[in-house]
C-alpha cells in the first residue's frame, strides 16, 4: 500500500553518464551498492536526497499505484513501444531555484513529449496524492498552471510547467551553490561530452517511505 513507483529518464548503463552520476549522489540505484562520491565538501550532506531518488530526470513523479505493478508494467511497456528513440540535447551543469542540476542546452520537442506522454499515459494508475501531500506541494506557493497541475495529475510540474532536470544537489546558498557548480562542472565534462539518445523509458521503485528508489526496469523504446 505504501510503495510508490516513478517514470524516469536515466542514462544507459554504457553512458559514462551513468556512472558519473550515480557516483556523484553515491548509490548506484540498479545494483542499489553505496559507491565512492567525489572528494567534494559535505556532498554526502548536500546529496542525501537526491540519493534516496537516485540519479535521473522525473518523467511522472513518484505515485502510489491504484491498481497493480503488473498492470502498469504492462501499460508502460505498450507505452514504451509506440515512442521512438530520440537525440538528447547536451547537458550542461545549471542553477534550479537554488539546486544543482543538469540541465538541456537547447528545447527539444522530443524529450517534452516524452515527459507528456508518461505523465498521460500512466495517470489510471495513480492513486490520488494524500491531503498531506498537496499542502506541502501548496507551501511554496503556486502559479495559477502550477495548481491546475496539481489538481489534474497530482504534481505542479507537468505539461507546460514541466522541466528537464538531474538534480545533484538540495537547495545551497548562492555562494556554496557557485562553489558546487564549479565542483560538478569538472566531474561531469567528460561525461557531458559524449553525445546521447534516449532509448528507454526507466520504472523506479519505492518500496516503503523513506526508502531507496530502486530501478526496476528499463523498457526500451521502439516506436
Amino acid at each position: 500500500m505504501n510503495a510508490r513507483v516513478a517514470a524516469y529518464y536515466a542514462p544507459e548503463e554504457s553512458d559514462p553518464l551513468w556512472a558519473a552520476g550515480n557516483a556523484w549522489l553515491g548509490r548506484d540505484p540498479e545494483t542499489g551498492a553505496e559507491l565512492a562520491q567525489p572528494g567534494v565538501l559535505g556532498i554526502a550532506e548536500i546529496t542525501a536526497d537526491a540519493r534516496i531518488y537516485g540519479f535521473h530526470a522525473t518523467l511522472k513523479p513518484p505515485f502510489c499505484v491504484a491498481t497493480s505493478w503488473v498492470a502498469l508494467l504492462a501499460d508502460a511497456e505498450l507505452l514504451a513501444g509506440r515512442l521512438a528513440p530520440f537525440d538528447l540535447p547536451t547537458l550542461h551543469v545549471a542553477n534550479l531555484s537554488g539546486f544543482v542540476a543538469l540541465r538541456e542546452t537547447r528545447h527539444c520537442p522530443a524529450l517534452h513529449a516524452f515527459a507528456d506522454a508518461c505523465i498521460e499515459a500512466l495517470d489510471g494508475h495513480r492513486a490520488p496524492p494524500a491531503p498531506g501531500e498537496l499542502a506541502r506541494r501548496r507551501a511554496g506557493g503556486l502559479s495559477g498552471e502550477q495548481e491546475r497541475m496539481l489538481e489534474r495529475w497530482g504534481y505542479p510540474a507537468a505539461f507546460a510547467t514541466w522541466n528537464f532536470h538531474m538534480t545533484l544537489s538540495c537547495r545551497l546558498d548562492d555562494e556554496r551553490r557557485r562553489c558546487v557548480e564549479a565542483k560538478a562542472g569538472a566531474w561531469f565534462r567528460g561525461a557531458l561530452a559524449t553525445p546521447r539518445r534516449v532509448t528507454s523509458l526507466c520504472l523506479y521503485s519505492q518500496r516503503a517511505p523513506g526508502a531507496p528508489f530502486m530501478l526496476a526496469r528499463r523498457l526500451p523504446l521502439r516506436g
